[in-house]
């Protein structure tokens, strides 16, 4: 069974990101909808919320969808 994805914000940039895991006292962070994961120090890291979450989701769908992914 897997687990529904936890959604964080990186206080630094803004950024919301799925979060992947940990790696040497940092926590990966990768785009909604797939990308190039960072790193963010966990003090930095806030609750993403839900409202942004979604639209970033929908915006990453539209995108795909104009550009042909499926």
């Amino acid at each position: 069974m897997s687990r529904a994805p936890v959604y964080a914000v990186d206080l630094r940039s803004g950024r919301i990101g799925e979060v992947m895991g940990r790696v040497g006292g940092y926590v990966q962070l990768r785009p909604i909808g797939g990308g190039r994961e960072w790193d963010c120090p966990p003090g930095e890291l806030g609750e993403a919320p839900t409202d942004e979450v979604l639209r970033e989701r929908a915006r990453r769908l539209n995108r795909d969808s104009v550009s042909g992914v499926t």
